[in-house]
């Protein structure tokens, strides 16, 4: 959740340190001209100073002072063959020993581009010269109605996983086939197809027979970042503090031997290019499978509107989706509308910045007391496994669990990480685990106030398939802009909004309250999760769910075979069963008439307490005392 104060400051340490007259032999001048040797005042014939008995006598002298050194420092155990003061196989310590140096834990960084290049010259290298050449266009691509096929994403072709896991495991280390350590890492794993089949529904995203699209209502969530401002538990930044911190007293060995030279290099909350690269080609995708929807605007003589909110990460990411989307330039093609976030600004996809409740941490971050009990158990073997490798420090629970954090931060934004070799698979699903429970009891069903922070977008879509403005502001919904039709736009074949994960979370949940839009009932089954143990076959999986670049296809669609407007709902291209929803029939491709879909938002709408919700002095007591399947707060 962004607005919440994780990466804390690290001194950065020179590596390397010089004496002044050694750098100025070694460096060029401040003018970069070579600076010849002063000259010699007077020529002159050195006379020879010292004989062979010179020679000898010194060399005898250095050979008594060599040994009387040695002796002083390590005893005469010296000196004897086969012994040595130096720590034995039983474990004593060193009398002297190589310490981690003073750098390591520090951050790294490599800013770029340079705040003032001495080559830039614009003038030089314009982005258009003209002379494009012939520019006629062709038919739109439509992926989703005409291929027998829906085309599946795998994951993540750039990043590079270990090859002691899954079926990339080599000399009989026991990998197993179907593991993958993208899709164990909860909210940080990079979205996929999660499959046919995945939310219980036998069916895929190609149209339906006798079918055709009419609408999408997208929604997506921004691709992969640096590590956040805040982290109730764990944070990369704070592992890599105190690692810097005692760099002077430990030293690390076998598996964790690469932390002796280990730096920070992770940046704060913006887009890694990964994560650049998702957004680009998710919208180069869903251009592939929906780009006939543009025909209704040109037949309108409009342009689309696509929504996302000003912090850094939300806004590049929608630039990125755009230009995967329309291509660059984008001028012209599409307006973006930029909300603000941050505290004072109503903002449906960012709804905690009006919300008071969801920002007051006995009430929002519910998971943390469930993260701590379940990582004290499934990595009880890793911490017995890894404290004899780093002499020292004494890591603990938490330390553990951040390696597993950077393992998926550091491999989302550089390619790779020695951090990823630590642990078992098992461990991994341990990990992957302990972020469903984070996320379960801090912005789904398990969550006091995640329902209410889903209602204002929710009433957004009621809007834009009914085609009717919003009646009455009294949550996130911002007058100012939902009001102007020119700002949110009622009359559009194809909407896209950009979010975060939290807001997919909240959204979905206060669905699953109402049993609506995602029914997600069909998530919530298996709650509320234990911190004991994994259930088995559980519905609620956070890497399916809100990984990064996580998007949601609110399809619409016209049938011959069943009558009215359709909807469907599509999460990572998994069909979502709406039997849930109140009138909605059993479908096999998992659709809902539009209008039953409209009424039982508008009913269910009603009955969610956005004052009491969102500013009620209630309170919730830790751990299982209390608890919600539905994402609501108890009643008074």
């Amino acid at each position: 959740m962004a607005g919440k104060p994780d990466v804390e400051a690290v001194a950065a340490y020179a590596r390397d340190s010089y004496d002044e007259h050694e750098r100025e032999s070694l460096l060029p001048s401040a003018s970069g001209a070579n600076v010849a040797p002063p000259s010699p005042k007077a020529s002159y014939t050195p006379k020879k100073q010292f004989g062979a008995l010179h020679l000898i006598l010194a060399f005898l002298a250095g050979t008594i002072a060599c040994g009387v050194t040695q002796l002083a420092v390590c005893g005469p155990g010296c000196f004897v063959p086969g012994k040595s003061n130096h720590s034995t196989a039983s474990g004593e310590d060193n009398n002297m020993k190589v310490l981690a140096p003073p750098y390591v834990g520090s951050t790294e960084v490599h800013p770029f581009p340079p705040a003032s290049p001495t080559n830039a010259n614009p003038t030089l290298f314009p982005s258009n010269v003209g002379y494009a050449g012939a520019t006629p266009t062709g038919a739109e691509p439509g992926v989703i109605a005409t291929a027998p096929a829906y085309p599946i994403h795998t994951g993540a072709a750039q990043l590079v996983t270990p090859d002691t896991l899954g079926h990339k495991a080599k000399n009989g280390k026991g990998g197993t086939e179907d593991f993958d350590l993208l899709k164990k890492w909860g909210n940080l794993s990079p979205w996929y197809s999660v499959g046919r089949g995945a939310f219980g529904l036998d069916s895929e995203p190609t149209v339906p027979e006798t079918c055709r699209v009419t609408g999408l209502h997208f929604l997506h969530r921004h691709g992969a970042r640096y590590p956040t401002q805040w982290a109730a538990y764990g944070g990369p930044a704070k592992l890599a503090r105190r690692l810097n911190e005692a760099a002077a007293h430990w030293n690390a060995t076998e598996d964790l031997d690469f932390l002796n030279d280990w730096t920070y290099k992770l940046g704060e909350e913006l887009l890694t290019p990964f994560g650049r690269q998702q957004l680009y080609d998710l919208g180069i995708s869903m251009r592939m499978k929906y780009g006939f929807l543009l025909k209704n605007f040109t037949e309108s003589n409009t342009i689309p509107v696509f929504r996302t909110e000003s912090q850094d990460r939300m806004l590049h990411s929608a630039l990125n989706f755009a230009i995967g989307f329309f291509g660059y330039p984008l001028d012209g093609k599409y307006q973006q509308s930029i909300t603000i976030e941050a505290p004072g600004f109503n903002n449906t996809l960012a709804p905690y910045d009006t919300c008071p409740n969801a920002n007051n941490r006995e009430k929002s971050d519910r998971g943390v007391y469930y993260v701590k009990r379940w990582a004290a158990i499934y990595l009880e073997k890793a911490l017995a496994r890894l404290q004899p490798q780093i002499k020292g420090y004494e890591l603990t629970i938490e330390d553990v669990y951040v390696m597993q954090q950077t393992c998926a931060y550091e491999t989302v934004a550089i390619g790779y990480s020695k951090f990823c070799e630590l642990f078992t698979e098992e461990e991994w699903e341990g990990f992957n685990y302990a972020l469903d429970l984070a996320f379960w009891y801090g912005s789904a069903f398990g969550s006091p106030v995640a329902r209410v922070q889903g209602y204002g977008w929710i009433k957004e879509l009621v809007a834009r398939l009914t085609h009717t403005p919003i009646a009455e502001h009294n949550s996130s919904t911002n007058s100012t802009l939902d009001n102007d039709p020119t700002t949110f736009p009622l009359n559009q074949s194809l909407y896209v909004d950009a979010t975060h994960e939290v807001v997919v979370l909240n959204i979905d949940t206060f669905s699953n309250k109402v049993i609506t839009a995602l029914n997600l009932t069909n998530f919530a089954t298996s709650g509320p999760l234990p911190y004991t143990h994994i259930p088995q076959n559980r519905s609620f999986e956070v890497s399916k769910l809100a990984p990064f670049a996580t998007n949601l296809q609110f399809q619409l669609l016209e049938c011959t075979s069943v009558p009215g407007p359709q909807i469907r709902v599509i999460i990572n291209d998994g069909v979502t069963p709406l039997t849930g929803i109140k009138g909605c029939p059993e479908q096999r491709d998992g659709m809902c008439p539009v209008d039953i879909f409209v009424k039982a938002q508008q009913e269910l709408l009603l009955e969610t307490d956005w004052e009491y919700d969102c500013h009620g002095d209630w309170t919730v007591p830790e751990g299982p005392a209390w608890n919600t399947t539905n994402g609501s707060p108890p009643k008074p």
